[in-house]
């Protein structure tokens, strides 16, 4: 989708359909919406009077302009209440608009900048919230479908360009800047959505990689690829075990975004990549794996940020390290009972093969360590506790570091996700004490706390980098559409660490 801005008269303009909005209680359209209301007769002021729209969040109402405005259609989208109206509320709203506007012979929607005129909001975040909402709204995953995308709709795919029109000449350069930052995060979070939505037969350790290498070579990244003997003269042993069982070759990648040539890393993104998760030898019920295809979203989701990185250009040092392997069972595969050893010369004991994550994620962040991360954010799609704990609304955080801590929650707030810190008292640290290695990767039986447990493992390999995990477990996947987020996967984490990028910025930008 194109979303840009355009200076003009929302009366005159040329679209197949044009929004203009209402806060709740407003009797009298003015702005924009007055402008249109005039032009239509005070047909919006009758809709009012006749309790019609009343601007609530989420109505909606559609005129028809027989000729009146250059547009054929109106509609009228309500705000809600004024003092609740925020840069989040747009974004949804722009994104149900946009989904309700899957129409026949609807590809060009011009519209008010939600928020920038009586809604006294910054008009570049408006702008940005947006082209967000619109970019995101307007996702389907629709690759594999034979009948080349055509749907009820006569093959109509959705709206194709989004017209933000602005009368005052002198805003326009601050909504452009708002529309080129909104796309990107719009179009990393769609990008994060492909890949963890696509078939784990389509999308292997190797295939996965080579898209991150399309990334960081469109984006001007520099891209790494450790291969598994690459990987066994690192020491990474706690990640070869994942990758035993399968018949895939395992990838460790690193993209690098270093607009400050010969520093260190301000942060290193770490992404859970595993392709496809049976448990191995301790396997998963049938009910449902199909759904470990997506189990690489951590990584995805890493992949998306950089994506992002790269078009917007924070003047901090990202690192992104991603672990992709497959988890199968067979005559190779590690056994509950094993030890083997990290990167950081730690032994582990494995007890149980499904908790695969937390040992790809141990190799990751040593190596990330290596390569001289000052700061370390990973994001894992780790354990089914999570959700028990949060369900899909909120996904979990963990910390040894309350400083970058409350920079991520900042990050989260700015996109519209919500996110929980959950503790790590030393006393956490006996669950995962081992009888016969260092640590065990798995918590004392009955004794709970699995997500926090998943937590204090990976934390044996941060040492004293600060360090944030990112349980996304929870809301990796969603059962059907609400605002910005999609049916599948949600694409959530991923604006986030693209503001994190920025708020890490030594110049502050």
């Amino acid at each position: 989708m194109q979303v840009r801005v355009q200076v003009g008269d929302l009366t005159a303009i040329e679209a197949d359909i044009v929004i203009v909005n209402l806060f709740e209680g407003v009797t009298t359209p003015g702005g924009g919406t007055g402008a249109v209301d005039n032009a239509l007769g005070g047909a919006i002021s009758r809709l009012i009077e006749m309790g019609d729209i009343k601007g609530k969040s989420g109505e909606t109402a559609t005129l028809y302009t027989d000729g009146r405005m250059t547009a054929p259609r109106v509609m009228v989208v309500g705000l809600g209440k004024r003092e609740e109206f925020d840069y989040d509320a747009i974004r949804n709203l722009q994104a149900n608009v946009i989904r309700a506007l899957r129409k026949p012979r609807i590809k060009t929607v011009a519209t008010l900048t939600h928020g920038a005129g009586i809604g006294g909001l910054d008009p570049k975040l408006c702008a940005r919230a947006m082209a967000e909402g619109a970019v995101m709204g307007s996702y389907r995953f629709t690759q594999f479908k034979a009948s080349e995308n055509q749907d009820e709709n006569n093959g109509n795919l959705g709206v194709e360009t989004l017209v933000l029109v602005e009368a005052d000449e002198a805003k326009v350069s601050q909504l452009d800047e708002g529309v080129e930052q909104g796309t990107a995060l719009g179009e990393a979070t769609n990008l994060t959505r492909d890949l963890a939505n696509t078939p784990a037969n389509h999308l292997t350790p190797t295939i996965l990689a080579d898209r991150a290498r399309q990334v960081a070579e469109r984006g001007g990244l520099e891209f790494e690829v450790l291969e598994e003997e690459d990987a066994r003269q690192k020491g990474m042993g706690s990640f070869l075990s994942v990758a035993r069982g399968s018949a895939e070759p395992a990838k460790m990648i690193r993209m690098s975004y270093r607009p400050r040539p010969g520093d260190d890393y301000d942060i290193a993104l770490v992404g859970k990549g595993i392709t496809f998760d049976t448990g191995g030898i301790s396997i998963k019920p049938s009910a449902n794996m199909d759904a470990m295809k997506a189990d690489m979203t951590g990584s995805a989701s890493v992949i998306g940020a950089m994506q992002a990185i790269a078009a917007l250009k924070p003047n901090t040092n990202v690192l992104a390290v991603a672990a992709l392997t497959e988890n199968m069972p067979s005559g190779t595969a590690t056994k509950p009972g094993d030890v083997v050893t990290a990167m950081n010369g730690k032994t582990i004991e494995i007890l149980n093969t499904d908790a695969e994550g937390r040992l790809v994620l141990a190799d990751a962040v040593c190596w990330a360590k290596e390569l001289g991360a000052k700061r370390i954010v990973d994001v894992a799609t780790l354990t089914g506790a999570v959700t028990t704990a949060l369900g899909d609304v909120c996904y979990g955080l963990m910390t040894n570091n309350d400083e970058l801590a409350s920079t991520i929650e900042s990050a989260a707030a700015t996109s519209g996700e919500k996110v929980w810190r959950l503790p790590m008292y030393k006393e956490y640290d006996e669950l995962i004490k081992s009888d016969v290695a260092d640590i065990k990767n798995i918590g004392t039986a009955n004794k709970g706390a699995g997500t926090i447990v998943g937590a204090k493992f990976i934390e044996r390999f941060v040492g004293d980098t600060p360090w944030v995990h990112l349980d996304i477990a929870g809301v990796d996947n969603m059962s059907s559409e609400k605002g910005w987020i999609s049916k599948g996967a949600s694409g959530m984490s991923v604006r986030p660490m693209v503001h994190l990028a920025f708020l890490l910025s030594p110049s502050g930008s």
